[in-house]
């Protein structure tokens, strides 16, 4: 029917080099495949001599994934890049998959859409499946050139700090050394009696730029990620002539993960940051000047004063205030 969405038969990674015909199994296979394709969009991977895929053609990619770094149980050194299944909630091992893909998420950024592609066609696919027992999930991201926050968005979290609600966004920073895995644990200093935590949202740049124009700056995201911004209350606002940097950049100061969502999958978040929590916390009120304040305004108003690098140059991490928020 001419509703059905535009399919195409893919060859899965592991059937190049394996000395067969991919073209011949494709045409001996076509009619399976085109049967298959008109039952409905769920994409498959058929269990065939040469496994094939269903999956979608579109002008515009949209790969709605969670892209996740780990290591494993086998190899507890080697770092590995895999992609969230959505139902079972197991990790695809995209090394194995594609032995070609980078095992960094940096390096995995930097190919682009080539590495989404693979990624999707891997997630159709679900092979190299691994349960969480095999696996530790580390940061997403690791050894950013940046993370560059923004402060006092919310009108409740000004008034219980006891300080004036912001005309402009509050820039400030967080050493890459502070950043660990969503479940390390989070070192107490032990010269601080006043350690305080906040659930963030966070962006990756996945496109190096300067002076970005808004309209542009979605561009430039790769996706977004839960952040824990942990301070040293005492360090930050009484101690070290009251500058934020030592106060928010303890070692462990950063938990990030467990996964970067893909841009496409929070399109509407992104551009509202009308995020609300599960729990019965009383909902925040958002300050003036962060009212309108959106992802693309960050990235325009960061992108004037600083070089936002792609993976290819250390990603960028960006650090929204937004307590309570649940990806």
């Amino acid at each position: 029917p001419t509703a059905d969405p535009i399919h195409a038969a893919v060859p899965c990674a592991r059937c190049w080099g394996n000395g067969l015909s991919v073209k011949m199994q494709a045409v001996t296979k076509a009619t399976a495949i085109l049967r298959l394709a008109r039952a409905g969009p769920r994409s498959t991977c058929l269990n065939l001599t040469c496994p094939h895929q269903v999956r979608h053609l579109s002008k515009s990619r949209s790969w709605r994934m969670r892209l996740v770094q780990f290591l494993t149980v086998a190899d507890p050194c080697g770092m590995r890049v895999g992609v969230q299944q959505k139902e079972a909630g197991k990790v695809i091992d995209l090394n194995l998959f594609d032995s070609s893909l980078p095992r960094t998420m940096k390096e995995f950024l930097e190919k682009g859409d080539v590495a989404m592609e693979t990624a999707r066609r891997a997630l159709d696919c679900g092979n190299n499946a691994l349960c969480h027992s095999a696996i530790e999930l580390l940061s997403p991201v690791t050894n950013p050139d940046k993370v560059v926050c923004v402060g006092m968005n919310y009108m409740d979290h000004c008034l219980e700090q006891n300080v004036a609600i912001p005309k402009e966004p509050v820039i400030f920073s967080k050493f890459g050394s502070s950043i660990v895995g969503p479940y390390s644990d989070i070192i107490h200093p032990t010269d601080s009696n006043e350690v305080d935590w906040e659930v963030e949202l966070a962006f990756v740049i996945g496109k190096k730029g300067k002076h970005i124009k808004k309209e542009a700056a979605m561009e430039h995201v790769a996706g977004f990620m839960v952040a824990n911004d942990v301070s040293a209350r005492d360090w930050q606002m009484k101690r070290n002539g009251k500058q934020w940097l030592l106060g928010k950049t303890f070692d462990t100061f950063c938990p990030l993960g467990p996964a970067i969502v893909t841009r496409d999958a929070l399109s509407g978040i992104a551009r509202t940051l009308s995020l609300s929590s599960s729990q019965s916390y009383k909902a925040q009120k958002m300050c003036p000047a962060a009212h309108h304040v959106c992802t693309q305004t960050l990235v325009m108003l960061t992108s004037r004063k600083l070089n936002l690098y792609s993976a290819r140059h250390r990603a960028l991490l960006h650090l929204i205030h937004n307590p309570q928020a649940i990806l």
